[in-house]
């Protein structure tokens, strides 16, 4: 177990609140203040000892082959608990519209709004209504997946899997090949990629010579090239948005609230604690609204980005 760092505003120890480990940091009357807080995940996919092999001939040559680092995480068991989450409520809710049944209850009302909002609001405008009900079940259940994880990181001592990278980058990813994979269903494989170039108009005669070939053959490739790369920055873009935004809000707010222990010693003390509690509240309030501004706009353009690939022109 790591030693509690002198000072509560040491830069590792905050980004160490935020960033995704092998360990949940509890308060230390949880679990006991031998522990530090600490609580390590099992890891039952790690291998005790490295893998040996050894090669018989003329002479005997020992190779150590490195396991794989198969470490589950926190931010594995978030976004489990969030995907279980998901099923619970929504296969109940599907099996209850399946059946004819009209939905009762707050909570299913509730649900059926958000996605009759989805529909008609985020969907149908940006993908149009002839295709857009079919990818109305993924931007639903990324919007949602993209909220649990984001309210997580409101809970203390459990942290925000969309402020890791590796997170943001695989839900981009998964994006990038919806959008890959409704292009060319919609429009075929060579439609698809011939589509990313706009139409254009390069008749061009100059002396009676007519440089259309040319032209054709010199700017066709390198528009094609410019545009596959902003397909590619789009959707980097949108793992980095989601990611700054999240990882930004739990930094501040762990900064405010390492004041408290930060100025433990001082006479400040009964000024500074009742003002960063204040603060993290409030900025909680913020960091709340965000969760659902961001899932909401993540959403958003991966329904944009869908219906650019489906509709090019």
């Amino acid at each position: 177990m790591a030693s509690h760092p002198a000072n509560p505003l040491d830069p590792n120890e905050l980004f160490r609140h935020v960033e995704d480990s092998t360990e949940f940091h509890l308060p230390r009357f949880m679990t006991g203040k031998e522990s530090h807080g600490l609580v390590e995940i099992p890891q039952p996919l790690a291998p005790d000892e490295p893998v040996f092999i050894v090669n018989t001939g003329n002479a005997l040559i020992d190779r150590t082959i490195l396991p794989l680092d198969l470490k589950i995480t926190k931010f594995m068991v978030i976004e489990l608990i969030t995907a279980i989450l998901l099923c619970v409520f929504f296969v109940g809710l599907a099996r209850v519209i399946r059946g004819g049944a009209v939905p009762r209850g707050r909570l299913w009302n509730f649900f059926e709004a958000m996605l009759v909002f989805f529909r008609d609001n985020v969907a149908r405008p940006c993908i149009g209504h002839h295709d857009a009900d079919r990818f109305v079940p993924y931007i639903w259940t990324i919007f949602f997946f993209v909220l649990g994880c984001n309210l997580f990181g409101l809970i203390p001592w459990m942290g925000s899997p969309t402020g890791s990278l590796a997170v943001t980058g695989a839900l981009a990813l998964i994006t990038f090949l919806v959008v890959i994979a409704s292009g060319m269903m919609k429009l075929g494989g060579w439609g698809f990629w011939k589509a990313q170039v706009p139409r254009m108009d390069l008749s061009l005669k100059l002396g009676g010579v007519n440089f259309e070939p040319v032209l054709k053959l010199t700017l066709l490739p390198m528009i094609f090239l410019i545009e596959i790369v902003g397909l590619l920055i789009k959707h980097g873009v949108l793992a980095v948005r989601l990611l700054a935004n999240m990882m930004a809000g739990h930094v501040v707010l762990a900064v405010i609230v390492a004041f408290i222990a930060a100025s433990a010693s001082s006479s400040w003390w009964y000024a500074v604690a009742p003002a960063s509690v204040l603060g993290a509240v409030g900025l909680s309030m913020l960091e709340l609204f965000v969760a659902f501004l961001q899932a909401f706009i993540f959403a958003f353009l991966s329904a944009l980005f869908i219906g650019m690939a489906v509709h090019p022109h």
